[in-house]
């Protein structure tokens, strides 16, 4: 009502955490998770987002991922072991550290931040139409029934 925020976009979030793991928390095990995440403790397995357009993991300075990250927004402060996957951005600051591959459509690095692995962009494929998705499905379903037919005849 008196301010336009996007109600889905992570920046509009980015102030309050629906999840957070502190300083003293040490998990063993996936985490998987919608909203904002904010890790400052250690996690020793996989971080993913459920939601893929809209979730945002933030690794505070103390924060520690062993294991692969797959998350549309990223904001690095801590350290990581895996591999980690940026559907949309990610941001490394200064601190960060990371040991493995950083796979990015978009991708914002401090001077400072230390990546010991291979930095990959990705390129999301292109998206159908709505009408060029319909008239694939009746190609698949046409060829189907022929093959139905093929086989019975």
């Amino acid at each position: 009502m008196f301010g336009s925020t996007k109600k889905n976009s992570p920046k509009a979030k980015a102030g309050a955490a629906d999840t957070l793991i502190c300083k003293q928390t040490k998990i063993t095990g996936d985490v998987t998770f919608t909203g904002v995440l904010y890790i400052d403790g250690y996690v020793k397995g996989d971080v993913t987002a459920e939601e893929l357009e809209n979730s945002l993991l933030t690794i505070g300075t103390n924060g520690y991922v062993e294991g692969l990250i797959n998350v549309p927004h990223i904001m690095i402060l801590g350290r990581v072991k895996g591999d980690v996957h940026a559907l949309e951005h990610v941001e490394l600051m200064a601190e960060s550290r990371i040991e493995g591959n950083v796979y990015y459509k978009l991708i914002e690095m401090a001077m400072g931040a230390e990546v010991n692995g291979q930095m990959l962009h990705t390129v999301e494929k292109q998206k159908l139409l709505g009408h060029q998705q319909a008239e694939v499905k009746k190609k698949d379903s046409g060829s189907k029934a022929e093959d139905a037919k093929i086989a019975k005849g």
